[in-house]
């Protein structure tokens, strides 16, 4: 009876470990970090999007982004994903939240649960259901009771869900830290009395959810104990006012790794070293202990899920890409940078931190612990110049704007300013050409006229109060009457954000906002017929406002009509079509896109058509794209899945779409006849369209002898010692890695000696070791990965004494 009492104890026992059980890991926190099971911690964390990847990408991405050095995963949690209605809740597909997290735990990773529920995010109304609107009385991020009663409902509804898979840490599972609201102090001034007892209801609601894990408001200066205050932002290291209590940590919820992209903006790039700059700035600045890089992963915008003017491809520049391809040299300088910071980290957060000045923009920062460990970061603010520092007897060259972490003391490990990571190329390789009028049919959109509508006013109506989101499009019809035959002038202003007008069935002219400016003015030229003349007005959403102050009032649709200048129909009869005839009939979907009938594709192209092929899926894993090169503005869908709105007729100023490829996932494709449908809003041609596969065709590799070595050469005796005797030797590295089932083919450029510009633009210098492509050649080709060392030996010699030597290599992965 003894045995097997002890048997079954220890069965049930095993099993709790196994389920997360009550035996949690205990967070708390001091001045210093995030303290977990009595460590403090030092954190990198990367912010990826469940809904904005699908279920089947989520393994890999978070793979790779525990690869690149990241010890948690941060996403927001998206109420307008979720509560579609009210009390109607949706968690499934790339909405499985639980699910997400769950493989977030699997692959040791903590998580960061930014709940808001307000998000921003570049996010469609910011994450808010669009039912919220109607709610009587509600003012939106205020000390509104009925807001303040939604808002609840929903926080504890994500709580408790995460609370019954045991998934707060304090339950054994990963969340370790959880954030309410988002960057309110932005839009708390505009709300006046009503602004501040709504950020101490928001902080105390949350902390009475006893989640067992911390809360942080981001862009709070304010916020109230015990909630955390953090920093959002590119350069937190030189803008964070600091926590608002000495014994709270310094936390960065958002570095920005890119800059969100709206239609016809140029982008604008950040690159590895600038963001390496900054975050180290902020761990020694700052005191910082926990970084979260904005994004990690941007992913898709699919369907109607950008805000307005945002497009579909979302922060494509992040270490991993719109479609998770590893982005180099982000992605490899940033996990030198968190191997370098670890190698020194207990030092760091339990040392004694003090500064020295170096110079007139250079300081040591230098941490010292007990049993003798040290570490110093050495910091150059000059962004003009390189400068030769003195530290502790030794002579080290710091190049402009840089950081260098000596975990030792002694040696570099890294510099912010030094890229050592590869390059990388991404191409596109057409897989299936859609150039053939046999395999494209097409539907036209039917123009509503006024007669045909049942929803009518004397007045412009707003067009999201009328609309409620259930489309983008709103038709206003009017009838206007002429006693003879005439051309006239119609005027017409809206705030948001297309319009197309028409006059008796027959587009007579179009305009649209940016993202900057969403009001703008149609002012065409129109005939008139005698007799009874047909107006009909489409306008058309891309998307709502994400962010701020009284979010629940702004307005969109068509202000004031007018023909010539002194009939003004604004206040006129209006007949109103609230969406498409094809989305009425799910023409997107296989089983709509079967009832009406189509027609054979016309060459001559109109406006407001629909366009339906099928294709098979190419080959292999790489991911997916359709390229719209050939269309203007509209809708895609694949097997009735949305993959978001397109706009390739929005020029940059360079006079280049904004956009053209459009994310398929591979989860969205079966084996064969895939439906293809379309919603051309312009006269774009579907003959030009391809699908494509996406690929990482070419790296590139360069160091000079002033690179430090890659940190696997680094070895960590005990958590508390540092042993920097080489392991791999102590050279700086050309390192090269194809993607998976690629090998290197062909030596594409090799120079050792001093080749001229970087990796995306290079020659051969003055100084070149002839033999350069051969022994890369002799190390590289055929393989996935090779590493080509720094060095006279390797190449024969010293090619041209008193140079300093670089040595630089592109090679092609097939």
């Amino acid at each position: 009876m003894v045995g097997r009492w002890w048997w079954w104890w220890w069965f049930c026992l095993l099993v709790a470990a196994a389920l997360g059980g009550a035996s949690g890991d205990d967070v708390t926190y001091d001045g210093r970090s995030l303290i977990i099971n009595g460590q403090r911690k030092l954190l990198f964390s990367g912010s990826i999007h469940y809904p904005r990847s699908t279920p089947d990408m989520w393994p890999s991405l978070i793979r790779k982004a525990k690869i690149g050095g990241l010890d948690a995963i941060a996403t927001y949690v998206f109420w307008n994903v979720h509560e579609p209605q009210p009390g109607q809740y949706d968690f499934s597909g790339n909405r499985d939240i639980v699910r997400f997290i769950k493989e977030i735990q699997a692959q040791g990773l903590y998580v960061c649960l930014r709940i808001g529920p307000f998000i921003e995010s570049e996010w469609t109304y910011g994450g808010f259901p669009f039912w919220l609107h109607d709610v009587p009385g509600i003012v939106y991020r205020s000390d509104n009771e009925p807001f303040k009663y939604y808002m609840q409902n929903f926080t504890t509804k994500i709580v408790t869900m995460m609370k019954e898979e045991n998934l707060f840490a304090s339950q054994g599972g990963p969340i370790i830290l959880s954030q309410i609201e988002n960057e309110y102090q932005n839009v708390e001034k505009a709300f006046h009395e009503k602004g501040p007892p709504y950020v101490t209801w928001a902080a105390a609601m949350a902390v009475g959810l006893n989640t067992g894990v911390p809360w942080v408001m981001c862009k709070q200066d304010d916020a109230p104990d015990p909630v955390i205050n953090a920093c959002n932002g590119m350069k937190c290291g030189e803008t964070f006012v600091g926590p608002n209590s000495p014994n709270k940590p310094a936390i960065w919820t958002e570095n920005w790794t890119h800059f969100y992209d709206a239609y016809g903006n140029i982008t604008k790039i950040r690159s590895a070293q600038d963001i390496a700059y900054h975050t180290a700035l902020f761990i020694t600045k700052k005191n910082g202990s926990y970084i979260n890089y904005y994004m990690y992963h941007g992913g898709t915008n699919f369907g109607r899920t950008a805000s307005s003017f945002i497009l579909t491809s979302y922060y494509d520049q992040a270490p991993l890409d719109e479609y998770g391809l590893i982005r180099q040299p982000k992605w490899g300088h940033l996990k030198e940078l968190h191997a370098a910071v670890k190698l020194c980290s207990q030092t760091i957060l339990n040392g004694v931190q003090t500064n020295f000045t170096l110079g007139a923009q250079q300081e040591a920062y230098v941490y010292r612990g007990e049993s003798g460990e040290c570490a110093a970061f050495l910091v150059n603010t000059d962004g003009t110049k390189d400068v030769e520092v003195q530290f502790l007897n030794s002579t080290y060259i710091l190049p402009n704007k840089s950081i260098s972490i000596l975990p030792d003391c002694k040696t570099v490990a890294f510099n912010t300013a030094k890229v050592t990571s590869q390059f990388s190329t991404r191409s596109t390789q057409i897989a299936v050409k859609l150039d053939s009028a046999d395999i494209w049919q097409e539907f036209n959109e039917v123009i509503p006229v006024f007669n045909e509508t049942s929803l009518r006013s004397n007045s412009l109506l707003e067009q999201t109060n009328t609309t409620k989101d259930v489309s983008d499009y709103l038709w206003y019809t009017a009838t206007y009457e002429q006693s003879e035959d005439s051309q006239a002038v119609l005027k017409v202003s809206s705030l948001g954000h297309v319009l197309r007008a028409f006059v008796n069935g027959q587009l007579i002219g179009s305009a649209h906002g940016n993202h900057k400016n969403y009001s703008f003015t149609l002012e065409s030229n129109v005939p008139l017929n005698s007799g009874v003349n047909n107006i009909s007005l489409l306008s058309n959403m891309v998307g709502l406002q994400d962010s701020g102050a009284y979010l629940e009032k702004k307005a969109a649709g068509l202000t004031s009509v007018s023909i010539e200048d002194n009939e003004d129909l604004t206040n006129y009869s209006w007949g109103y079509q609230v969406g498409l005839l094809g989305e009425r009939l799910e023409l997107y979907t296989e089983k709509g896109s079967s009832g009406p009938q189509w027609f054979i594709f016309n060459s001559s192209s109109k406006p407001l058509t629909w366009y339906k092929s099928k294709f098979d899926a190419p080959e292999g894993s790489d991911p997916v794209v359709l390229n719209l090169r050939s269309m203007g503005k509209g809708q895609a869908w694949i097997n009735g899945n949305s993959i978001g709105r397109y706009w390739i007729s929005f020029l940059t100023p360079a006079g280049t779409p904004s956009q053209t490829e459009y994310h398929i996932p591979r989860s969205f494709l079966k084996d064969t006849d895939n439906q293809l449908v379309l919603f051309e809003e312009e006269t774009g041609d579907p003959l030009g369209i391809s699908v494509d596969t996406v690929s990482i065709t070419k790296v590139c590799g360069y160091v000079s002898a002033s690179n430090p070595p890659p940190l696997v050469s680094w070895k960590q005796s005990t958590p508390n010692q540092i042993n920097n005797k080489r392991q791999h030797g102590s050279r700086p590295k050309v390192q090269l890695r194809c993607p998976p089932k690629r090998r290197i083919s062909k030596v594409l450029f090799a120079s050792f000696g001093s080749p001229l510009g970087n990796c995306q633009n290079y020659a051969s210098g003055s100084c070149h070791s002839s033999n350069s492509t051969a022994v890369v050649e002799k190390a590289c080709l055929g393989k996935r990965l090779c590493t080509v060392p720094h060095s006279y030996k390797k190449f024969g010699g010293d090619p041209c004494p008193g140079i300093l030597k670089s040595l630089l290599v592109e090679v092609q992965c097939q």
